[in-house]
Formats: structure tokens, sequence, C-alpha cells
């Protein structure tokens, strides 16, 4: 289902809204031969993947966005741990058929596998694929509390440390001759929920940049990559809006906590505002601390910016599950790998690359 126009589905109140709005949706434009154009659908990876770029005609424009909504299916199909497709092996069969057998899958699904055990591996080993287990029992509360708020709870330590006796990623094994991946746990749950997205959107930009379209950007639910500049002949930047964590995206007016002005780099943040329920008072999100099996507690929100969608994804997650000095110093000794994190008590802390993308911390702007 793709949905042109200011139509809002209400999944938003579910995910992280980058106000792109900020200054790639509004403002005067000098006269060029290229004209802004947005498309919106809603039907890959459970978000909002909206598209925003400058082409010389109409046609154009739709052409590529068409390629990229059906490329995205495609990527969601395969990604897909919840719901089977005909003729296709997707994540959720290898799930299926954990102990069982190995599955054969297409590139797409090896690729991604491979590149979530090696980040594991290189990082801090918080972000982890053969986690699944585990945020089962928490999707199973969280569903739980959703349906009935008065009764939320939070799962029993006995429920969680036994699922967690089924989160080893070294039994998640790749055969790459065979093209297979098999599960020797059988009680084992892969969720690439951490990676997919920015994965995903990774392909589809790099594929669409070959076909000739240079100037957009793609969020995907609020994982945001911009290609190229704005072509409105005024810009030499796109201007993304961070969402402040401590304010409702529909209710308050000043909801923008920085806007950052980049090319070519991808920004994915994670925090504890985006899913999640209320147990006595209390906030239960769903990034998940492998240490505590409780929902991590050091930030309200990270975000990250690097080139690359797939790694912006996995470093945002990795690092909202660090404190603040290990996760400062991760970000840190990663080339191109910059990031603000927003504490509970409302302060931030910033590299010193961010700064200098930052409009509220460090006066950048579209043409600088």
């Amino acid at each position: 289902m793709i949905i042109r126009g200011d139509k809002v589905n209400k999944k938003i109140s579910y995910i992280l809204i980058f106000a792109i709005f900020v200054s790639v949706l509004s403002g005067c434009t000098n006269k060029t031969s290229y004209t802004k154009y947005t498309e919106t659908f809603f039907d890959t990876f459970d978000t909002v993947v909206q598209i925003v770029g400058y082409t010389e005609s109409e046609d154009e424009f739709r052409n590529y966005t068409k390629i990229m909504h059906d490329r995205m299916l495609e990527l969601h199909k395969l990604y897909d741990r919840y719901n089977d497709y005909e003729g296709i092996n997707n994540i959720k069969t290898i799930n299926d058929n954990a102990g069982i057998q190995p599955v054969k899958v297409d590139k797409e699904i090896i690729d991604l596998i491979k590149f979530s055990k090696e980040m594991y591996f290189k990082n801090k080993q918080r972000t982890n694929i053969a986690f699944g287990s585990v945020l089962d029992v928490w999707a199973k509360y969280r569903d739980e509390a959703e349906s009935n708020p008065e009764n939320a709870r939070i799962p029993s330590m006995e429920e969680l440390q036994a699922a967690n006796e089924h989160t080893d990623i070294n039994k998640v094994i790749i055969d790459e001759i065979n093209s297979t991946i098999y599960l020797e746990d059988p009680n084992m749950r892969l969720d690439v929920g951490a990676v997919a997205k920015g994965y995903a959107t990774e392909i589809v930009v790099e594929e669409i940049k070959k076909e000739g379209f240079n100037s957009f950007i793609m969020s995907s639910g609020g994982n945001v990559k911009a290609v190229g500049k704005p072509l409105d002949g005024s810009r030499d930047k796109w201007g993304i809006g961070i969402q402040d964590p401590n304010k409702d995206i529909f209710t308050d007016d000043n909801k923008i906590l920085d806007t950052v002005f980049i090319n070519d780099l991808s920004v994915v943040s994670s925090g504890d505002y985006q899913r999640y329920y209320i147990v006595d008072g209390e906030r239960m999100h769903h990034i998940i601390d492998p240490d505590t099996l409780m929902p991590a507690t050091y930030y309200r929100a990270i975000t990250v910016i690097t080139p690359n969608s797939g790694e912006a994804d996995f470093y945002s997650t990795e690092a909202f599950l660090l404190p603040f000095e290990e996760s400062k110093k991760m970000v840190e000794s990663k080339d191109g790998l910059e990031a603000i994190w927003v504490f509970p008590d409302g302060s931030v802390q910033m590299t010193d690359g961010y700064m200098k993308l930052s409009k509220t911390y460090g006066n950048a702007t579209s043409n600088n």
C-alpha cells in the first residue's frame, strides 16, 4: 500500500520519527530544472517508509520509488520472522527449522546473517541476532499489556534466564557454499530487528543510485539515508531533524532536539520511547540489556551518524546498551561514526564530529 500526501498511519506512534520537514519539506527554493517529490508507503518492515527527492519529472521520481518499494517488499519478506510467504525461505523458515535441518536461503539472508555475526564479534557483543528467545518473552508481556494495561506485568527472571540459555550466536551456522543457515539449538530464535531495516535500506539505496537517482532521502521508520544534496538551487546539505525523546511527536510544538546537516550519510536512533509499555509507572521498552535481561536504562535515546545504514542501525543499538564511557569509547574508535547521547535527566553528550554537523550545538547550516 502506497499513500501519498499528508495521511499518517497510526503505526507512527510506535516508531522513531525524524522530522525531515525541518529543512527538507519546507522553505523557499530557487528555480531549478528539478522538482521535489515525496512518496510514502507503510507495508514494509512494520513501519513508515518515506522517500523525498529531486528529479526533472514526476514520472522519473515515481519510477525510481516504485523500484525502491518493490525491492523493500522483497527484503521485508526475506527478513520477516513472523510470516510465511509462498516459495520463500525467510528468517521465520530458519527459526521453524531450528535443531531440525539447515535451510537454503537467498544471498540477501546469508549476507545479513554474516554481517550481523561479524559486527557482534568485532564490537562489544551486545547486539545479538540470536537473542530472539528472550525478546519473544518480552514481546508476549508487551502484547498482554497492550490488551489489558491495568494488568501489565514484567516477566519473571526465571523465565528470562531460561530463554537466555538459547542465545549462543556461535550456534548460528552459515554455510556459504550450500547457501544454508542452521540453528543448532532447537529453542533458538533469530531476531534481526536491530539490523534488518537499516541493512535493507542500504541495499535499496545503493541499487537505486546505480539507476541514476542521486538526490534523495530515504527514511525507513526513522532510519534515514541521505544521498547527494537537495537539488533546489539553494542548499548544499540535507537537514535532518532528530526527535526530542522527552517530547510527544503529536502534541508538542517544539519536538525537535536538534537538526543535523549531511550529505551521503545515515542517521539512526535508538530510544526508550518507541515500543514500550508501563508497569507501576515505569517504562518497559524494547531494547533489552543482555546482561540484566531487562530494558536498558542508561539513556533516553542515542542517535548515530555514519555512511552505511546497516552499520548505523547496529551501532545505535550497541551504543544504547553500553554505559556512557564504554559507549563513547566504542563510538570514537570507529572511523566516520558520530553520536549524540540523551540521558534520563535530559542532559546530552556528543562526539566532536557530531557537533560539526549540528545546528543546535555546533551552528552548522545547510551550506557549510
